[in-house]
């Protein structure tokens, strides 16, 4: 069975695939920090897992439409182990936990446990994908995790926490970063739009056996729950995790882990715009730091894309070698 070919790699210069990389992990950003507003009001009506599950067939919906209008297929055979694990780890098992794991412990409990994801996911990229632990790169991640920490405190109050939600938020943590790494190596058999398509209905089928509960919830659930249940799949989920691919491909699994350091500053900001949420000092100086680290860890000097060809992203390369060969008579 033959395979459609990933979409061409981008041919711009390289100062405009930098910058359509950067555009992309900062869209990605902002959407999973506008995700804390919407978990928030849809954790009201619907449990963890219903709602994960709500969640990624929204996605899914979405970005199948995309993946049959573009006509893109199935990506190249090697990518299937890495959406495979993607999807049962990142798309299912982290959003069940991360959703349970948020109603059992105050906010910078799980700011401070969630937030070392990044830094595991950069020790695992040099550990099985051969990527570096620049100085800067340690740096900023050390700076950003300290605001990370800071934000949540100041965002937490006097709540509480249990053994249970600490599990959950460590393991939301260790599959976030697990999935992420297993995701890189998929990106060079097809486009970043093939790999989450496919991944996120991977993860939808791990959910399914939430689907007596979703059905059931939906039925008494307000409508904005379920709208905001919706905007998950269709924004945090479908647009997000693509512009998170297309970033990752043409970048480190470490320095984009760190570029997430960026939401808990953003979601102080959405608080107060869409919340009324006034920050706090503490607050503030905590999105600071965030900043401050992603600032650092990112500025390192470009060595150049990866190996094997210059000129080229990772995104689609090797499917396009198995397409080629495949064509040749």
């Amino acid at each position: 069975m033959t395979t459609t070919p990933a979409a061409p790699a981008d041919s711009a210069p390289a100062p405009a695939r930098s910058w359509r990389a950067t555009a992309a992990a900062c869209t990605t950003v902002v959407l999973w920090a506008s995700a804390f507003v919407s978990i928030r009001s849809a954790g009201e009506a619907y449990s963890p897992g219903a709602l994960a599950l709500g969640r990624l067939l929204s996605g899914v919906l979405v970005l199948g439409a995309i993946l049959l209008v573009r006509r893109e297929g199935l990506p190249g055979r090697g990518a299937w182990r890495g959406i495979i694990t993607s999807g049962v780890l990142w798309f299912g098992l982290y959003m069940v936990a991360l959703n349970w794991g948020e109603q059992e412990v105050d906010a910078g409990t799980a700011a401070m446990l969630v937030n070392i994801g990044p830094i595991l996911m950069a020790l695992l990229g040099a550990r099985m994908l051969g990527e570096g632990l620049p100085r800067r790169l340690l740096l900023g991640m050390g700076i950003s995790f300290s605001g990370a920490v800071v934000v949540g405190l100041a965002m937490s109050g006097h709540g509480t926490s249990s053994v249970l939600g600490v599990a959950l938020c460590l393991l939301a943590a260790v599959v976030y970063a697990l999935g992420v790494v297993s995701q890189k190596p998929a990106l060079a058999y097809g486009s970043s739009l093939q790999i989450n398509t496919f991944g996120c209905l991977i993860g939808a089928v791990a959910c399914l056996p939430f689907t007596g509960v979703l059905i059931s919830e939906a039925a008494d659930a307000p409508m904005s729950a379920t709208l905001n249940m919706i905007y998950l799949g269709v924004f945090p989920t479908a647009l997000a995790f693509t512009t998170w691919g297309y970033a990752l491909a043409r970048t480190t699994a470490g320095r984009m882990g760190a570029t997430t350091y960026a939401v808990p500053a953003i979601v102080v900001l959405m608080a107060w715009l869409l919340l009324d949420e006034v920050p706090t000092l503490l607050g503030v100086l905590g999105g600071l730091l965030c900043l401050a680290g992603v600032a650092v860890s990112r500025s390192r000097q470009q060595t150049g894309p990866t190996p094997g060809n210059p000129d080229r992203p990772v995104e689609g390369r090797r499917h396009d070698a198995e397409y080629r060969s495949a064509r040749r008579p």
